[in-house]
């Protein structure tokens, strides 16, 4: 009924009631229905079936990053079941990272903030850690982004500061926005130093909110001690 009712309700019911069972039985059928349906409810409930799975999901999951006619939409649904994938079994989550695949390489990268948030995993936050110098700008935006979101400023700001003037503008964005969620004042002059010589209209623009947004809460810290 998940892959033949004309009845989208039923569709979304039997994905739903396969996401409680939670059988590998059903795996290739998911599979199906998430590549294949267009009702986003029924590639949710696919999505979150195959999390349900767990590792005997994954290889599956990541295989569908590499198709290029992976919307956005399916790229979401499956960096959120990895991550619940990954809070049952990190070690899979690790070995993606891994892998030759940029995409998988993302997917896992954003996938390990959870652990990193959640149980504090050094192996996952080394790993994060590690992908600051990925040769993908995608896997290094990641990266920076997870760490503004999922550490502390005083154990990563000296990293973050060199990514400052990495060779991606998406990476250089990414850093300064993360120094900002993670209040980092100490690097203030860091971005300055920067923005003094970044070529790129738009990433000036990012690191001018950076600078102004850190100067304007340290004044409001210091004026409240």
């Amino acid at each position: 009924s998940l892959r033949t009712h004309e009845n989208v309700v039923v569709r979304r019911a039997s994905a739903k009631t396969l996401n409680l069972i939670g059988s590998k039985a059903a795996l290739p059928f998911l599979l199906e229905a998430f590549l294949e349906d267009d009702d986003p409810v029924v590639l949710g409930s696919s999505a979150g079936a195959m999390a349900t799975i767990g590792p005997d999901a994954l290889e599956s999951l990541l295989g569908i990053l590499v198709n290029p006619e992976c919307t956005p939409f399916q790229v979401g649904l499956i960096n959120l079941a990895l991550t619940f994938i990954g809070a049952k079994a990190p070690e899979a989550l690790l070995e993606a990272a891994e892998s030759d695949v940029t995409e998988v390489r993302v997917a896992a990268i954003s996938a390990l903030g959870d652990q990193i948030q959640k149980s504090d995993d050094p192996r996952a936050k080394n790993r994060v850690f590690k992908a600051l110098d990925d040769c993908s700008p995608d896997v290094r935006a990641e990266a920076v982004t997870l760490i503004g979101k999922s550490c502390d400023a005083e154990d990563v700001e000296h990293m973050l500061v060199e990514k400052l003037i990495d060779t991606d503008t998406q990476v250089r964005k990414n850093t300064a926005m993360a120094l900002m969620k993670l209040e980092a004042f100490n690097t203030i002059e860091s971005i300055e130093a920067a923005k003094s010589t970044e070529k790129d209209k738009s990433v000036q623009a990012v690191f001018n909110v950076a600078i102004n947004i850190l100067s304007r809460d340290l004044e409001e810290k210091q004026e409240s001690e």
